[in-house]
């Protein structure tokens, strides 16, 4: 008994040191690039005051760790839907020419650098979804809320919003049951490219994505709102609002 207990203590203590090294990880990292990136953020902050108003942020109740809520933060893209007309709005309406090159460079995405500080989320896991999605997820894809959401995920270097929501989520308990600190490094480097070469930004047909309920809806797992993630892509919206609509 008392060797069992031994062999317990240490399996803790080794975990427990695993942890610590990925947020500390996570720190120095996060802290390098908001330091880096400042100026970029700086500048693309004033573009979208100067270009839509305020607010500069796009702020949303995302699920964390176990499915606890916590605010991510990204800098503004679309348009309110009362500034551009009445009636239905589609996100081609919304979406601005600032906010598609700052899509398209995943500079948007920077803000999150403060939430992986704060301990909100991690450099990598996979993407934090809007709370409504917690209510699609099988008892499987479930798993993704075993570990912090991160910036960038396996899924993101796989396709991004190229592919399907049961080949995203799929990715996403994958990388949960396989999570690694050499699979971290591996992600983080794939996401370069990934950011480097724009792809799978949005759904085909999309001028962002389909959200994971209107997936769910034509036979597919899958709310009201989009993320492509590495960095990730977020239809900016209320919780309650529709589905994004295709083009024609």
């Amino acid at each position: 008994m008392a060797a069992i207990d031994e062999r317990f203590r240490h399996l803790l203590k080794m975990l427990g040191g695993r942890l610590e090294a990925r947020r500390i990880r996570d720190i120095v990292m996060a802290v390098g690039l908001l330091i880096a990136s400042s100026p970029l953020i700086a500048v693309a902050a004033i573009a979208v005051r100067v270009g839509m108003g305020r607010p500069v942020l796009f702020r949303q109740q995302r699920a964390g760790l176990r499915g606890r809520p916590f605010t991510i933060l990204k800098l503004r893209t679309m348009r309110e839907p009362d500034a551009v007309g009445e009636g239905a709005v589609g996100d081609e309406e919304r979406l601005t020419r600032i906010g598609s090159i700052l899509r398209r460079t995943s500079v948007d995405e920077l803000p999150q650098l403060w939430n992986v500080v704060r301990g909100d989320m991690s450099m990598v896991g996979p993407r934090p979804y809007p709370l409504q999605y917690l209510t699609f997820y099988t008892p499987e894809q479930s798993r993704r809320l075993e570990v912090k959401p991160g910036l960038t995920g396996l899924a993101q270097v796989g396709g991004r919003n190229a592919l399907s929501w049961d080949e995203r989520l799929a990715l996403d308990t994958e990388y949960v049951a396989q999570r690694s600190a050499w699979l971290d490094t591996k992600i983080l480097v794939r996401t370069i490219g990934q950011v480097l070469g724009g792809r799978g930004i949005s759904t085909p047909g999309y001028t962002t994505s389909p959200g994971l309920g209107s997936a769910h809806s034509s036979g597919e797992v899958g709310a009201t709102e989009c993320d492509s993630g590495a960095l990730g892509h977020d239809r900016e919206q209320t919780q309650t609002s529709p589905p994004a609509e295709r083009l024609p």
